[in-house]
């Protein structure tokens, strides 16, 4: 069989790559999300979140033949760590420290979105492994001190490996039920756990029902902008009340509401008519998927945060036959609330061979920890096991 030669191009906007091709090559993938969408990345660059002022130069590495786009994967130049929820600050402090800049690196990702989801979208495995191979080329040609590909798929994942990139694990917590066997509603899943975590969802949920709370849920073209106006203003007063600054900007989720409404979800909390909070989950109805994305609030009421972020959402998961509902990046609260742990994956390529080592023993060290932590929280399942049956185990799905 005639090996495919693939042609290189490095551009330096999302907005440079035609969209239709993007888009179409990335739901042949095995783990596609809306956030590697050509709209929600060009949406990053074009609303100033993910630019040069902000620490984040987009490029966008592109292997093409004679049949067009073959392979691509979003690129950034980092000039810090910020925004990322894979953490190599230790990293960074020992290459300061022996005189040699770590910055900047180059990361493959989507930008403060800590989702799992393919990476390299390629149109066949061998376009896939060539890719991984370029990036790590286009970081050795800009002596750069490292790159990094951060949520990757098991797909990705295996060509990473084979290329000889570095692998390190962390843990998530995702709700997930059986597609055959779906639980019919939010009271079959409260059957489904240990007694004491129902008796503590249904608690909870009482009490924010009882400070006068009620929720309306928007979906699509139904959030208008008001609605986009009042939860970015609970989402600024949320990260400002936490002494952070917001990465995301009004353009932005405007952006998102024009180009893609469609995996758009927004629940507002009210107390007599008047909004105090309102939390947004992404959506692909296509394959039941749906990820807690954002939340603030105005004022605050006790256990709102649970209700807006995990019970209303699983609600509307369960209501609507979705599958999975990935609850973000770290939280060993969730696991009370019916979401399970899951290993996720990150690839990293240092070019300083002494580096290297220390990193390579680094995660090995830190990989064993972590598979250590993931048997501990399997013994803490919230459900109760079926009868006859072993407790249930944590899926490895990255």
């Amino acid at each position: 069989m005639t090996q495919r030669v693939y042609r290189t191009r490095l551009v330096g906007s999302v907005a440079e790559v035609d969209a239709r091709a993007w888009d179409t090559l990335l739901e042949r993938q095995p783990s596609p999300t809306p956030f590697m969408s050509h709209a929600y990345l060009r949406a990053l660059e074009e609303a100033g979140c993910a630019l040069p002022g902000t620490g984040w130069q987009p490029l966008a590495l592109l292997l093409e033949d004679g049949d067009g786009l073959a392979a691509a994967t979003p690129l950034y130049l980092k000039s810090h760590s910020w925004g990322e929820y894979v953490f190599d600050w230790a990293w960074a402090d020992a290459y300061r420290r022996h005189g040699l800049p770590y910055y900047p690196k180059l990361l493959g990702a989507v930008p403060f979105t800590p989702a799992p989801g393919t990476r390299l979208i390629a149109r066949e495995a061998s376009a896939r492994a060539a890719l991984a191979g370029e990036v790590r080329e286009l970081a050795r040609a800009r002596r750069l001190s490292s790159a990094h590909l951060l949520f990757v798929d098991e797909t990705d994942r295996a060509a990473l490996e084979s290329a000889g990139w570095m692998l390190r694990s962390g843990v998530q917590f995702h709700w997930q039920q059986d597609a055959a066997a779906p639980l019919p509603g939010f009271d079959a899943l409260l059957a489904s756990l240990q007694r004491d975590k129902r008796k503590k969802i249904t608690q909870e949920r009482r009490r924010v029902h009882e400070a006068g709370v009620r929720f309306e849920c928007l979906e699509g073209e139904a959030i208008t902008p008001r609605h986009w106006d009042f939860f970015h203003r609970c989402y600024e007063l949320t990260y400002r009340a936490h002494g952070s600054t917001p990465y995301l900007n009004r353009a932005f989720f405007g952006a998102l509401a024009a180009t893609m409404p469609q995996h758009w979800l927004m629940f507002v909390a009210a107390v007599d008519g008047e909004p105090l909070a309102a939390s947004l989950v992404a959506i692909d109805r296509g394959r039941r998927i749906a990820w807690g994305r954002h939340w603030g609030c105005t004022r605050h009421v006790p256990l709102l945060h649970f209700e807006a972020c995990y019970y209303q959402p699983l609600e509307w998961c369960l209501l609507n036959g979705f599958v999975r509902f990935e609850g973000g990046a770290q939280g060993e609260h969730k696991m009370a609330r019916g979401l399970l742990p899951v290993q996720t994956f990150s690839a990293h390529w240092i070019a300083d061979a002494r580096f290297a080592g220390a990193v390579d023993d680094f995660l090995a060290r830190e990989g064993q920890g972590v598979a250590l932590y993931l048997d501990e929280l399997r013994e803490r399942t919230p459900f109760r096991p079926p009868a006859g049956a072993a407790s249930p185990s944590c899926p490895s799905r990255p």
